[in-house]
């Protein structure tokens, strides 16, 4: 279910599930249709509330966690809960209040010993992928980097003995080239 004015905006679904299956499979590997289109989201909501049912929940290939129309929150409580924590307010004052409630109990975790500290334990120091994993980033790139997609599409790096290396339009590095820099690129100081 989605309400926009602009069918173009990317939007290919918010479920934890679907996330966890596009970032495993990549998002090439899943499609994205439109069923129907209604007139009013109280319309959307009762129309997902009948497709999305029991039966459907039961299919192991489906990616929805709940029965539908309920708008992601997983009962009432749930959405007061996310509301009071200054999740869906345009209220900046209860914003500031909750964030405020976030770093107290944050601060006590850190002197009770049990916050956890994400990027230490998500860090990927002294971590590498897995040789099948590094063929699966190759393969990709081989075809998501190629021609104007490349980031580096139209650049070349130069160097200069004193002034050190920068990226510069294709075009400009003839220009480069008569000021004493040459082609190539260090990265680190010897």
């Amino acid at each position: 279910m989605h309400s926009t004015s602009n069918l173009n905006d990317g939007y290919i679904g918010s479920g934890r599930l679907l996330w966890l299956s596009i970032n495993k499979h990549g998002k090439e590997n899943h499609s994205f249709e439109v069923l129907e289109f209604l007139p009013t989201r109280l319309e959307l909501k009762a129309r997902e509330e009948a497709l999305v049912n029991e039966t459907l929940l039961a299919d192991p290939m489906c990616m929805n966690l709940q029965l539908g129309g309920g708008g992601g929150f997983i009962n009432e409580e749930h959405q007061l809960k996310c509301s009071a924590a200054g999740g869906r307010t345009n209220n900046p004052e209860k914003s500031r209040k909750a964030s405020e409630r976030l770093t107290q109990t944050n601060l006590l975790r850190v002197q009770e010993g049990t916050h956890k500290n994400w990027s230490k334990t998500c860090s990927w120091t002294g971590r590498t992928h897995r040789s099948e994993t590094k063929s699966k980033i190759g393969e990709a790139n081989s075809v998501k980097q190629t021609g104007s997609s490349n980031s580096q599409f139209g650049t070349r790096w130069v160097i200069h003995p004193e002034k050190g290396s920068i990226k510069v339009k294709a075009e400009a590095v003839l220009d480069y080239l008569s000021q004493g820099y040459s082609l190539g690129r260090r990265l680190f100081d010897k």
